[in-house]
């Protein structure tokens, strides 16, 4: 009688948990990977910029890259002012809009 007592107190407590995990793998799938994915689309998009290409910097500033170094370039802006900027400063998505029009 006991040990039949102890099995369904066993599995009664991981159906009381049973929710919490779901709602961990449901935060895990729709919040937490998608976002390591857009990460390292990031990571991988400024590794590849070179000299020339056009981007949007996530202030909003609009330039062709003039200087590239290790973490750092120089963006050319209008009538040739430039400003240098960390490479972590791109905007992957407004770079992409941005060259989609060309």
């Amino acid at each position: 009688m006991n040990t039949l007592l102890a099995q369904a107190t066993g599995a009664s407590a991981l159906f009381q948990y049973l929710p919490l995990i779901g709602i961990v793998v449901v935060m895990y799938f729709f919040m937490i990977r998608p976002q390591q994915k857009k990460a390292k689309e990031q990571k991988k998009f400024i590794e590849e910029i070179k000299v020339g290409d056009k981007v949007v910097t996530i202030g909003g500033a609009h330039g062709r890259i003039a200087e590239m170094e290790d973490d750092t370039f120089v963006l050319e802006v209008e009538r040739g002012g430039r400003i240098r900027f960390n490479k972590s400063s791109i905007s992957l998505e407004a770079s992409r809009a941005l060259n989609a029009k060309k």
